[in-house]
C-alpha cells in the first residue's frame, strides 16, 4: 500500500509539473520531439502534457498590434512629424495549427512565451495602408479626417488578406489612429498665413472704415454748403422785404468808388 501510495504522489507530482493549461483566448498546438506540429488545436481550458515534445500557445482574441513613430508622406508632400495607430485581429482558432506549420515563420512574433501568429505580417500590412492612406490627405487635414483615414486602412488590409487567401483565418476588428502630428514647417506656415489673413481683414476693416468716415464728411461738406446758400438767399429775401415796405434805408455805393482819405 506504501508503494502504491507513493507512487500515485510521484505521478501526480509528474503530471502537475509536466503539464501546461491552455488559457482563455489562447489556443494551443502541440509539437512532438522531433519538432513537427501535430495536426489540430488544443482548446482554452485544456491539460497537456509537456514531457514528452512541448506544447505552443497562441492569443487569438484581440490582438493589439501597435505601430509607433510613423513618418508618412502627405498629399501635399509634407513629410509628417509623428503618426501613431493601433491594429485589432482576431485569428480563427481553428486555422492554428495550419498557419503555424505553413506560414514563413518571419510573419509570426513571440512575447513571453507566446506566438502571435501573423503578428509581423499584419504590421507590414498596416504601415503600408497607413502611408497609402497619408497620401489621399493634406497634412493639416489628416486629423479631421481621422475616421474616413481608419476605415480606408482597415478596408486597405481586409483587401490584401482576401488576395492572399488569408480572409478566412483572420479577421481585423479595428484601427485606431492615436496620434497624428504634422511637421514643425507645416504648422508653422499655416500659423503664418493666419497671422497673413488676420492682418489683411484688419487692413480691410481699416479701408473701410476710412472710407465710410470719408463719405460722412462729403456728405457733411455738402450740407454745410446747401446751408450757407440757404441763409444768404433767406437774407437777401428779407432785405428785398425790408426795401419794399420801407423798412430799411438804402445808400447806393458806386462799384467803382475809392474811399477818401481827408486831413485832420
Amino acid at each position: 500500500m506504501k508503494r502504491i501510495a507513493t507512487f500515485s504522489l510521484i505521478a501526480a507530482a509528474v503530471l502537475a509539473t509536466g503539464c501546461t493549461r491552455i488559457e482563455t483566448g489562447e489556443v494551443g498546438v502541440r509539437v512532438g520531439f522531433d519538432k513537427q506540429v501535430k495536426p489540430g488545436e488544443l482548446l482554452p481550458g485544456s491539460f497537456n502534457q509537456v514531457l514528452i515534445g512541448d506544447v505552443l500557445t497562441f492569443p487569438v482574441k484581440d490582438v493589439n498590434v501597435t505601430l509607433d513613430n510613423m513618418t508618412p508622406v502627405a498629399k501635399d508632400n509634407s513629410t509628417m512629424k509623428d503618426f501613431d495607430a493601433v491594429v485589432v485581429y482576431n485569428i480563427n482558432a481553428s486555422q492554428v495549427a495550419e498557419l503555424y506549420s505553413q506560414k514563413n515563420r518571419s510573419f509570426h512574433a513571440e512575447h513571453k512565451g507566446d506566438v502571435y501568429l501573423m503578428y509581423n505580417y499584419i504590421v507590414q500590412n498596416a504601415r503600408n495602408a497607413v502611408y497609402k492612406a497619408a497620401r489621399k490627405y493634406e497634412a493639416l487635414d489628416m486629423a479631421d479626417n481621422r475616421s474616413e483615414m481608419e476605415n480606408f486602412i482597415k478596408e486597405e488590409i481586409v483587401r490584401n488578406l482576401a488576395e492572399e487567401k488569408l480572409d478566412g483565418s483572420l479577421t481585423i476588428s479595428q484601427v485606431l489612429i492615436r496620434n497624428v502630428v504634422p511637421a514643425d514647417s507645416v504648422v508653422a506656415s499655416a500659423n503664418e498665413l493666419v497671422r497673413s489673413k488676420n492682418e489683411l481683414k484688419q487692413k480691410e476693416i481699416e479701408v473701410k472704415t476710412a472710407e465710410a468716415e470719408s463719405r460722412r464728411m462729403a456728405a457733411l461738406a455738402n450740407n454745410s454748403a446747401s446751408s450757407i446758400a440757404f441763409m444768404n438767399a433767406q437774407a437777401a429775401l428779407n432785405i428785398s422785404e425790408g426795401i419794399k415796405n420801407g423798412k430799411v434805408q438804402t445808400i447806393v455805393v458806386p462799384s467803382n468808388m475809392t474811399s477818401l482819405m481827408l486831413p485832420k
